[in-house]
């Protein structure tokens, strides 16, 4: 049996105000380390950087999507754009889908899980097309409102790559990392955590346990815990970890083993 998130504890929804303004900073500190670096030449120590620039971002949002952070509505649609834009894509359409995603895996209508259903190389090549699938569906089923948000989150990539393409050479290659690192979303976000899924909650996804590999991706690799208790801050998913690991043990759930 699954345990109300009460009773593992509340501690777990708690977001101080420190704690979100690193989450939501982050990003941004990736961005100037990366131009810093261009602006210095020193090209080699760019992929690292948009490495962290993707796990910050993708964590940030995550939360963001999921209420987490504690943020307000308004405050919310805007993180939503901005952190969105820091690896031209649509916050506002991951919203849209992952939470679908969340609602109805595995079903014929959750665009964001589909790649769980493709062979490991089929995952691959759907990978220049898979925010654009998001975003198409996103786009069919939004109102008025989410719609412009989702037209400006279109028009952002283009910007930045004609300004690359006109003005600075750094820009040109950072648009051309972001875009190109996106494509991995399919194969590292949904098949390899989804892939052979069972019909139950502790058997949709897996979780990884170790000290580095987890901790290098922001606790993102928790990804049973999350699905389990969605509102619960990415900083808090190694506690919430802990605490589930009877009961999974009890379950016969038994994690992945990293470094």
């Amino acid at each position: 049996m699954i345990p109300k998130l009460s009773e593992l504890g509340a501690d777990l929804l708690v977001t101080t105000r420190k704690r979100r303004f690193l989450t939501l900073s982050l990003p941004y500190a990736g961005v100037a380390l990366f131009t810093a670096a261009a602006l210095a030449g020193w090209w080699w120590l760019t992929p690292p950087i948009a490495f962290g620039i993707f796990i910050t971002v993708v964590t940030a949002t995550h939360d963001v999507v999921h209420r987490a952070l504690g943020l307000g509505r308004p405050a919310t649609e805007w993180a939503l754009f901005l952190l969105g834009a820091v690896l031209l894509e649509s916050g506002h359409a991951y919203r849209a889908t992952h939470l679908q995603h969340h609602r109805t895996f595995p079903s014929d209508d959750d665009p964001e899980g589909y790649p769980a259903d493709l062979t490991a190389l089929g995952a691959i090549f759907y990978g220049p097309v898979f925010l654009i699938r998001l975003w198409i569906w996103a786009y069919r089923r939004a109102d008025v409102r989410q719609r412009l948000w989702l037209l400006a989150e279109a028009a952002f990539p283009l910007a930045v790559v004609g300004a690359g393409v006109l003005f600075w050479r750094g820009l040109l290659v950072y648009a051309t990392m972001m875009i190109v690192g996106s494509w991995v979303y399919p194969l590292l976000t949904v098949h390899l955590p989804h892939r052979h899924y069972g019909d139950t909650p502790l058997t949709q996804t897996r979780t990884l346990r170790g000290r580095v590999v987890p901790a290098l991706f922001l606790e993102l690799t928790y990804h049973l815990e999350h699905h389990l208790y969605p509102q619960v801050p990415s900083h808090h998913l190694a506690s919430l970890a802990r605490r589930l690991d009877p009961v999974l043990a009890e379950a016969g759930v038994r994690p992945w083993r990293v470094i």
